[in-house]
């Protein structure tokens, strides 16, 4: 078993990129996950009504979205990274059979004033992040992490 490793922020660089994620987009994943989060608009779990308010099918909600962004890159950061903001917005809308494939670019780093946490010990990253699928961009945002220093820099 691997152990999962969190980035330091001296070792990030900004033009960094991130390794692309593919998430299969299945029906199951749309429904349940919109169930989970109490989303419980038709749109996202009967094909039928998501059809009649125009629609091709059942579609990802903005909470799972948001949510897959956030584990996209934690996955990156690794456990002892604090997410400190996400910011997203949608686009094309995510159907059953699709893949979307997140990928992020280190867009910032601040580890002087107001970009580490008040010990000094964590640095301040800015990740743009992409998801997109056969239609198009269905996500597309910023995720702001703090990450550790290495021992003894500040």
């Amino acid at each position: 078993m691997t152990v999962p490793v969190t980035r330091t922020y001296d070792e990030v660089t900004v033009g960094e990129r991130l390794p692309p994620l593919e998430i299969p987009v299945t029906r199951t994943l749309i429904v349940a996950t919109a169930l989970a989060s109490r989303d419980y608009q038709d749109v996202h779990h009967d094909p039928e009504l998501a059809r009649e308010r125009g629609s091709g099918d059942v579609f990802m909600n903005i909470l799972t979205s948001n949510g897959l962004v956030d584990r996209y890159v934690t996955g990156w950061a690794g456990p002892a990274a604090s997410v400190q903001a996400i910011r997203v917005r949608l686009g094309a809308p995510n159907h059953p059979g699709d893949t979307m494939v997140l990928t992020g670019t280190v867009t910032a780093r601040s580890g002087g004033t107001g970009g580490r946490d008040e010990a000094g010990a964590r640095g301040r990253v800015e990740i743009a992040v992409r998801g997109t699928n056969g239609v198009g961009t269905h996500v597309s945002g910023t995720v702001t992490v703090l990450l550790p220093r290495k021992a003894g820099a500040r």
